[in-house]
């Protein structure tokens, strides 16, 4: 990289740790490119990404953002997996780290709390922003469709008592 290509690398991580709702530091020892790919894949699906980056560069990116206190995470073969969905990173860096011994989760950030590596696998069982919004939804449905089914239930018993005693009338 030549010295614009190290600045425009800079700004644009400096952008993302500032942006993002979490950060998640991986060393990422002997992942051959279908191990690489698959997991980017499986990060974009869950809407997150995946980078692998220069710690010199990292460091000096993560100076005045919110993330500085994760410096020091940045030694060895690492990347960061980042989202704007607090858990979508956390989720599927753990979850790959599960069946690959080559992916290690060190840290991580989350707006401007700290994580280490067990707070990084707290944070990858608690349930994504779309799935809480679902849940929201359900709850807010399933006393609509009570409601109904109440409201609905004398009517259907009346049509019930009316259509025996018509029937008992049409059998007199």
């Amino acid at each position: 990289m030549d010295r614009a290509e190290k600045q425009a690398f800079v700004a644009d991580l400096k952008e993302v740790f500032s942006g993002a709702e979490s950060v998640v530091v991986v060393h990422n020892t002997g992942l051959n490119v279908a191990e690489s790919t698959d997991l980017r894949r499986r990060m974009r699906a869950a809407g997150a990404t995946l980078r692998v980056t220069k710690n010199r560069l990292t460091r000096l990116a993560l100076d005045g953002t919110k993330c500085s206190p994760i410096a020091d995470l940045f030694t060895g073969p690492t990347a960061i997996a980042f989202s704007d969905d607090p858990v979508a990173a956390a989720k599927v860096s753990v979850e790959f780290a599960k069946g690959n011994d080559n992916l290690l989760v060190l840290g991580g950030m989350m707006g401007e709390t700290v994580l280490d590596e067990a707070g990084v696998k707290t944070l990858a069982k608690m349930p994504s922003l779309d799935e809480l919004r679902g849940r929201l939804v359900g709850m807010i449905a399933t006393p609509a469709t009570r409601i109904a089914q109440v409201l609905s239930a004398p009517a259907g018993q009346l049509a019930r008592v009316f259509g025996a005693y018509s029937e008992t009338g049409e059998a007199a």
